[in-house]
């Protein structure tokens, strides 16, 4: 194995929408390290996860399946089926010295401390959210006490946690440690912070940097009401509102701020290769779980929605002089290519069974960026199975059934963290397909579901599900869907070693 394949700087924030980056096309973000990453590499523009929330979508980029093939498809599962290995434990028994810092959560957090697996790190620095819920154990959480604070205290008052005690900067030292290590031999480091994920509370000194007065708030139309109450048979985490009933744009301003935290880390990690002369020999990657529906058709957080500010996420990558720059590609991706290509990058060969595909051959201007894929597709498989039952009161719901994993202790918790009590019992089963014109959403088992026309109708308004002039597209798609369901999730048992 060659010893001149490039170290690996991947970054991945945590509910972090598309449309974030000023350089791509949101003028009201502050993003100077992103914008510069996007300047020196290129920027997929049409990224897609295969689930809205974490656990599906981290286990599919960590193995290069989709859930559903997986066999992990909810949040707080009690365990993880390793049935195949990690992409970090593939890229470390390929020589490979790899770190992680932060949340990984491809089980359970909730109530205990994450389960270590075999997966190949040699650096363990566990956060899994900016709380201090956990005994022991909780690598950032047991560092604010050491400097002396008390993360709950900060959390409630009106400064908030200071950004030197934050934990996407205490992400970056421990990045920076991991980076400055000696060694002889290349390195993956996989930075996961917390943030942009609910609740919205950066710095003090970071919201003062956003007038929510100055911002657009969520994409809404009136008709938004009426299209989520055709939906209310499907689980989500909250009602459809009008965004001024729960201040659309402070949100909107507070989520930027966060990202705007995010991107004063992240500088200081480019700064610090380019200090300490790696910078050359480093691949950089930024990508996000999933997204945030921010407001969006009255909205708020994640769940059993295919919208595209839920599913489309960030995906950058840059490597001086190899990767070509300046490169905006609107080709259809899924965080699944993510995977092949980091196994690409260390010089493993890519797994027969592998989902993903490199998109190195784009990256290198080998190959055009105009097409990756024909379609990408998304998963919603009985993910948050336990509910809160009962009242259906935000603060205090009568009875608690485990709730989603992000959150803990008490019941109040899960409002604060962006997890709301549902008033029924969840476990929905839902699909998406998007080709380049169309995308439909299929509700399996109830009477509903979407369909839009992206080329005309970006923002998701009008659905055609039940348009006349739209019913052979959609037959069409529905099979299409079906097709690929099938195709990527069935998992035909052990390998074929005779004809009978």
């Amino acid at each position: 194995m060659s010893d001149d394949r490039p170290n690996i700087l991947w970054y991945c924030t945590d509910q972090q929408r598309f449309d974030t980056i000023a350089a791509l096309g949101n003028p009201h973000v502050s993003t100077a390290a992103l914008d510069r990453l996007a300047a020196q590499g290129t920027a997929f523009t049409h990224a897609y996860c295969q689930s809205p929330i974490c656990t599906p979508s981290r286990s599919s980029f960590m193995t290069g399946l989709y859930p559903s093939r997986l066999h992990n498809c909810r949040n707080g599962n009690e365990s993880f089926p390793q049935r195949y290995p990690l992409i970090s434990k593939l890229l470390a028994d390929a020589g490979y010295d790899c770190g992680m810092v932060g949340k990984f959560h491809l089980q359970s957090a909730g109530f205990r401390n994450e389960p270590r697996l075999d997966d190949g790190f040699c650096s363990w620095k566990f956060s899994h959210a900016p709380r201090d819920d956990w005994a022991e154990g909780h690598d950032y959480a047991d560092w604010v006490r050491e400097q002396g604070g008390d993360l709950d205290a900060l959390r409630q008052c009106e400064e908030r946690v200071p950004p030197e005690l934050h934990q996407t900067a205490w992400a970056t030292d421990r990045g920076i440690e991991f980076i400055d290590q000696p060694r002889g031999k290349p390195w993956m480091l996989a930075i996961n912070v917390y943030d942009p994920h609910p609740p919205f509370v950066p710095p003090k000194i970071y919201a003062d940097r956003f007038n929510p007065e100055s911002l657009p708030g969520p994409h809404f139309r009136e008709s938004d009401l009426a299209a989520q109450q055709k939906l209310q048979a499907v689980d989500f985490q909250t009602t459809a509102l009008r965004p001024q009933e729960f201040d659309g744009r402070r949100q909107q301003a507070l989520y930027y701020a966060m990202i705007a935290q995010i991107d004063d880390q992240f500088a200081r990690l480019l700064n610090h290769l380019e200090q300490i002369g790696q910078a050359n020999d480093t691949v950089v990657i930024f990508s996000s779980d999933h997204g945030e529906t921010l407001g969006d058709h009255g909205l708020q957080f994640k769940g059993c929605r295919f919208y595209e500010g839920l599913v489309r996420v960030p995906l950058l990558f840059s490597w001086p002089e190899k990767i070509s720059a300046d490169v905006q590609s609107d080709a259809l991706v899924e965080l699944l290519d993510l995977s092949a290509t980091l196994l690409d990058l260390g010089g493993v060969t890519i797994p027969e069974y592998f989902q993903g595909r490199s998109l190195l051959p784009i990256l290198c201007g080998e190959k055009s960026a105009d097409h990756h894929r024909d379609y990408v597709r998304c998963e919603y498989y009985d993910a948050l199975a336990a509910a809160f039952v009962g009242t259906g009161s935000p603060d205090v719901p009568a009875v608690s059934t485990a709730g989603e994993s992000e959150s803990a202790q008490s019941p109040r918790r899960f409002e604060q963290d962006g997890c709301l009590p549902f008033t029924q019992p969840s476990g929905s089963y839902a699909t998406m397909y998007r080709d380049r014109r169309f995308k439909i959403v299929v509700y399996h088992g109830h009477d509903c579901g979407e369909l839009f026309d992206l080329e005309q109708d970006p923002w998701e308004f009008e659905n055609l599900w039940d348009s006349a002039e739209h019913q052979s597209v959609k037959a069409a798609l529905l099979l299409r869907n079906f097709d690929a369901a099938i195709l990527t999730g069935i998992d035909v048992g052990s390998r074929r070693i005779a004809p009978m």
